[in-house]
């Protein structure tokens, strides 16, 4: 009977280490595992910037050892609220909206805080929700661009604008640079909608459509992002026009590339996508560590106007 019981106290042994080394003691992250799980959602990573800016905080979260994971919704917000709702029901340690219009996705976030899921922003704005936005000064940037093209076309004219309202940050810019023309008595002949994905396309029908309508309406062209102000360039180009200024926004490698050749592309605000991605990765570590919100919750990051190589 004894060598019974002993060889019955041998076989629990190894089961009862095992259960012992189910349970540490310590609480494990939001993701269910060792390391900090982040789900970025975006509905714009066809936007060559978000694409930037997003690669950059994904690469600053490996570094940190953090697992990040990309959801891309290709401009539908219906999706984007169901995807982050599927998000907070994995529960993440973290949700980082990468660009888009907050207001637009209430479910989501309340999905998020239900299944007290923080909710970061970058490039986007600041809404019931958000713990933080990080992002450029978008009104200084419009402000920006916009002195930048009435200087270039000498303090008069009509120019076109290229806009895209559904991204609070561009919606910002065009706000304020439509202060500035206004102020120089600049016309504003045109405002077009740029759509997401294929801005680059959209933006150069828009623009073929316009000089066929009216080759000489315009001396100007205003875009709210560098890659309409692509578009726009490459129907100047196709049909020959001069003497049309444009100006864009973000300082993508493409737009400084076309800048440099001296063409219808003559300047853009650069953003600092890289300065951008890492302050939202400190202010996501600091809260996860704390769980105090951050002051300011708004963290705006300023640009620099590029004109081309001296």
């Amino acid at each position: 009977m004894r060598s019974v019981f002993i060889r019955a106290v041998a076989a629990l042994v190894p089961a009862a280490l095992l259960l012992t080394g189910c349970s540490s003691g310590e609480p494990s992250s939001g993701g269910g595992g060792d390391s900090t799980t982040v789900a970025v959602i975006t509905p714009y990573l066809a936007n060559a910037a978000t694409k930037d800016v997003i690669d950059k905080f994904q690469a600053d979260g490996k570094k940190r050892g953090w697992d990040v994971t990309v959801t891309d919704t290709a401009g539908d917000f219906n999706k984007l609220n169901s995807s982050m709702q599927d998000a907070a029901a994995q529960k993440p340690d973290a949700i980082v909206l990468g660009s888009g219009d907050p207001t637009q996705m209430s479910l989501g976030l309340k999905a998020a805080k239900d299944a007290g899921v923080p909710v970061f922003a970058i490039d986007a704005a600041m809404a019931d929700g958000i713990v933080a936005n990080v992002t450029s000064d978008n009104a200084d940037l419009g402000k920006k661009s916009a002195e930048e093209l009435v200087k270039l076309l000498g303090g008069k004219g009509s120019i076109v604008m290229l806009t895209h309202d559904p991204h609070p940050g561009v919606k910002a810019r065009t706000e304020a640079a439509k202060k500035v023309f206004d102020a120089a008595g600049i016309k504003i002949v045109a405002s077009k909608h740029v759509n997401v994905p294929g801005p680059v396309d959209d933006a150069r029908k828009s623009v073929q459509d316009l000089i066929t309508s009216d080759p000489n309406g315009f001396q100007g062209i205003w875009a709210g992002w560098d890659e309409p102000a692509l578009g726009a360039t490459q129907a100047l180009n196709a049909a020959n026009v001069s003497g049309v200024q444009v100006v864009g926004v973000d300082g993508q490698d493409f737009a400084i590339a076309e800048i440099d050749k001296k063409g219808p592309f003559k300047a853009t605000i650069k953003q600092d996508w890289s300065a951008i991605a890492t302050k939202t990765a400190d202010l996501l570590e600091a809260y996860l560590k704390d769980k105090k919100t951050p002051d300011p919750q708004q963290v705006q990051i300023p640009g620099v106007l590029y004109e081309g190589k001296k």
